[in-house]
């Protein structure tokens, strides 16, 4: 869901017109998606029947690039917002780069646990 407030707050606004906020809409919706994928993968519980995937490390990636990615995004969003650009736009970008900041927490705590999880499993 805070993924998705991110996005939606940009595009709303007219942020072609900061080069930054491209990458700010690449990482979020690309993440989005596939947060989602994995999301019904779980709840449909497609994993039990794909044992061949190292389902441990997957997340561990996943969530791993999901956590760098989001970080270097939410940096480039909180650097593009300004005041002087655009005043119409401005809460809008301030409440993304807020909510990307949320976003990179909680992928940052998934990378613990799912790094917790992988060690977990590649010691049994």
């Amino acid at each position: 869901v805070l993924g998705l407030l991110v996005w939606t707050l940009i595009a709303g606004t007219e942020y072609f017109r900061v080069p930054a906020f491209g990458w700010v809409m690449f990482v979020a919706v690309f993440y989005w998606v596939l947060t989602v994928f994995f999301l019904i993968v779980y709840i449909t519980m497609t994993y039990t029947r794909i044992p061949q995937v190292p389902w441990t490390t997957v997340g561990l990636c996943f969530n791993g690039s999901a956590f760098a990615l989001y970080l270097s995004a939410a940096v480039v969003d909180a650097s593009s917002v300004s005041l002087e650009r655009d005043r119409h736009n401005f809460n809008s970008w301030a409440a993304s780069s807020f909510f990307a900041f949320l976003v990179t927490i909680c992928y940052a705590g998934n990378t613990y646990f799912s790094f917790i999880a992988w060690r977990s499993r590649t010691m049994q």
